[in-house]
């Protein structure tokens, strides 16, 4: 898993507008569309973000899309955004999306789910679960633990 962490604090209450759906686009009113212009401020302002990496000649993001609708409505209280990969190829760079359709979770600006796949109703519902049940002190210690081995690794040492 790729971890990332996003800086800056949700305000609480956030809520941002969903996307109205076009012809030939799977947003709908319960998922958002994520662009370079709105994904820092939706993840920074949002407790809990799942995203969904697409395309629309993607045959199983196509599949998972109706899935994926489904768990939206049956958690009102999470933001599911999605991002069009073709629309926006900077944020699948960034996040270095390789297969589509790709789920990614963030929870208090730490991605703590990434992995590529059309998932079944039952899988989502269960990894959504898990994710809302992690102790996020314990995971943001776990990330500034990974940091700091990261950067020993690079320094010099002092033998000489």
């Amino acid at each position: 898993m790729r971890t990332v962490v996003h800086k800056g604090i949700a305000p609480y209450g956030f809520a941002p507008e969903p996307r109205k759906q076009e012809e030939g686009n799977t947003m709908s009113s319960t998922t958002m569309e994520l662009t370079k212009e709105n994904f820092d401020q939706t993840v920074t302002e949002n407790e809990f973000v799942l995203i969904d990496f697409w395309a629309s000649w993607c045959g199983p993001c196509k599949q998972f899309a109706p899935v994926y609708e489904k768990a939206a409505e049956s958690n009102p209280d999470l933001v599911f955004g999605k991002v069009d990969t073709e629309a926006q190829p900077e944020l699948a760079a960034a996040f270095g999306i390789q297969s589509i359709p790709t789920l990614m979770i963030v929870r208090d600006q730490v991605a703590v789910f990434a992995q590529p796949g059309a998932l079944p109703q039952e899988a989502l519902d269960d990894v959504i679960g898990q994710a809302r049940k992690l102790d996020m002190d314990e995971v943001r210690k776990s990330v500034a633990e990974q940091q700091a081995q990261q950067g020993q690794q690079g320094q010099p040492t002092d033998e000489a």
